[in-house]
């Protein structure tokens, strides 16, 4: 048995194929383009392992996915390949409309032709797990409920709009051919090995670096959190027991603003590795909000919990207590990832 695993040596693939090899001798394939946020080194700890094969590769090469299908025979695909950063999307988005539409769509095909052909038994087991993210369904206001999986979708960014149409492929995909798949929405990631363009990590990374911290707007947007290795048990449960063609939302319960955030980065910090200058507070920077900057996601978590036994395990005080040690232990990581791209992309995004 084997798993099939595109984007493995992103932030939250790789986090999930050193979760599932912790406690399984399954095998897994992880390929990987390795663009900007793809890290091999997040899979360095894998290096000699009989249980991982790593490919280099883009998930539109039909050839290669096949090839792959083929010679692996996985029982199952999870699909975390994705370009995901909304600033990106927004300054270059056909890069989105290629990796999460065309992308998705190759790999539904090449899995349409692969589950065809197999046996009834390895037919009946085969899945194609889609991970997708919360902001398809929009933006919410004070008041609303939290999104669920009827929720309307109304995607507002490049981005949100490319998985929307990823998840819409998906679904038709499954009623149209009879592809056996599953989807699941979460809300925003945070924990080891996330690339320090997004909010947690570059706020540590600043912090450290005696550099501003830069807060969007008035800084009181809001999102669910969800702790990295919370989201790899929940695929873990979904994959195992989630009904055929259903949508489970995976969340943290955990809703906070911006602002809350980026105080409590500052006060971990304050206490684990304290600067002579003074809280690090004091780099705290307000600058222009980006262009429709959703206000609000929250996700109701309560159908997978339901069906599956699933909630997280870390709250948002453990997990990101974790998470800034985890920065604090593994400077030698956030050098390295740091490339003069990087730097130009974090001047060129984060003006006063």
């Amino acid at each position: 048995m084997t798993l099939l695993v595109t984007g493995g040596a992103g932030f939250i693939g790789s986090n999930f194929v050193l979760d599932w090899l912790k406690s399984s001798d399954e095998p897994i394939v992880t390929l990987d383009a390795l663009t900007y946020a793809g890290n091999l080194e997040n899979l360095a700890s894998l290096q000699g392992d009989a249980r991982h094969t790593f490919v280099k590769g883009d998930i539109c090469e039909r050839a290669l996915v096949d090839q792959l299908l083929s010679q692996h025979r996985p029982r199952a695909l999870i699909h975390f390949a994705a370009e995901s950063h909304v600033d990106r999307s927004i300054s270059g988005p056909g890069a989105f409309m290629r990796t999460n539409i065309e992308g998705t769509y190759t790999l539904l095909e090449a899995s349409r032709a692969y589950w065809s052909g197999l046996g009834d038994v390895d037919k009946a087991a085969w899945r194609f797990h889609h991970v997708s993210t919360d902001e398809v369904y929009g933006s919410l206001s004070e008041q609303d409920p939290p999104f669920a999986e009827t929720k309307t979708y109304e995607p507002n960014s490049p981005y949100s709009a490319s998985k929307a149409a990823s998840d819409h492929l998906v679904r038709a995909w499954h009623h149209t051919y009879g592809l056996p798949v599953l989807t699941t929405n979460c809300s925003n990631n945070y924990g080891p090995y996330h690339f320090p363009e997004k909010l947690i990590p570059l706020m540590i990374v600043n912090a450290l670096a005696g550099k501003a911290l830069p807060i969007y707007g008035d800084g009181k947007n809001v999102r669910d959190w969800l702790f990295v290795s919370d989201h790899a048990s929940a695929i873990r449960a979904v994959l195992q027991g989630g009904r055929v063609g259903e949508t489970y939302n995976i969340g943290g319960w955990n809703e906070m603003s911006n602002l809350e955030i980026v105080h409590t980065v500052c006060e971990l910090l304050d206490e684990l590795r304290p600067d002579a200058a003074g809280s690090y507070k004091r780099l705290i920077t307000f600058v222009k909000d980006r262009p429709g900057h959703d206000r609000r996601y929250a996700i109701d978590a309560r159908k997978i919990e339901r069906e599956l036994g699933w909630r997280p395990a870390e709250t948002f005080a453990t997990g990101i207590r974790k998470t800034v040690q985890w920065y604090l232990d593994h400077p030698e990581w956030v050098v390295r990832v740091q490339s003069g791209a990087y730097r130009d992309w974090v001047a060129q995004q984060y003006q006063a």
